[in-house]
């Protein structure tokens, strides 16, 4: 797996409302994926799960920021 750029909030901020929520659903699927292969198979970097997670969890804050009108 190769090293990825490391996500912040404010590069979230600049997507629309409906590429946040694809994006969230594509990560979760990923995340899924990762999950299972893990557990059958331990990956090269169990540390790609701690990351999707965190940036899935950034995704769902910026969305519910929008929501709240912030």
């Amino acid at each position: 797996m190769a090293k990825t750029k490391k996500v912040k909030a404010e590069d979230y901020r600049t997507l629309d409302d409906q590429s946040l929520v694809g994006k969230i659903g594509e990560d979760e699927m990923q995340l899924k994926k990762l999950h299972f292969s893990h557990s059958v198979n331990p990956i090269e970097n169990p540390l790609a799960i701690r990351t999707l997670r965190r940036n899935i969890a950034r995704m769902k804050t910026e969305q519910r920021r929008r929501a709240l009108g912030f």
